[in-house]
Order: structure tokens, then sequence, then C-alpha cells
């Protein structure tokens, strides 16, 4: 069950991350700052799907969170062109 969580969990943060790729492309070359916050959040996320134990629930909740955050700094990006 725990290795289905896990796999389900990177599948869907790669499913969020190659569709959304295609319309970053330009935006980050104009923003330095935003593309740098956008490369922690994706090595956060990595460092929370390789943790261990789901930490009473925290761990997932914060890879949700991580999630959220790549969303909303990717949009941020598309939408500043």
């Amino acid at each position: 069950m725990k290795t289905t969580v896990k796999t389900g969990l990177g599948v869907a943060a790669l499913a969020a991350t190659l569709a959304t790729g295609m319309f970053i492309g330009q935006a980050l070359a104009n923003q330095p700052h935003m593309e740098a916050a956008l490369a922690s959040l994706r090595s956060a996320r990595d460092e929370l799907m390789q943790a261990e134990h789901n930490k009473m629930g925290h761990r997932a909740e914060a890879i949700r969170l991580t999630n959220a955050a790549i969303h909303e700094t990717e949009e941020g990006m598309a939408d500043a062109h």
C-alpha cells in the first residue's frame, strides 16, 4: 500500500509537470527569481517523496501543499507574459 501511494504521487507529480512544462519555457527566461523558486519547490517535493513514513499525514499534506505552490508559481509565471 505504501509503495502504491508513493507511485501514485510520483505519477501525478510527473503528469502535472509535463502538462504545464510546455507553457513555461519562454516565461522562465525572463523571471530568474521565479525560476529559482520553482526549482527549489520541485527539489523540496522530491525530498518529501523520498522521505520515509507519512508522519501521521503530515508528509502527504506537505507534498500536496508543495504541488499547489508549484502550480501557483507556474501560473504566476505564465500570467506575467
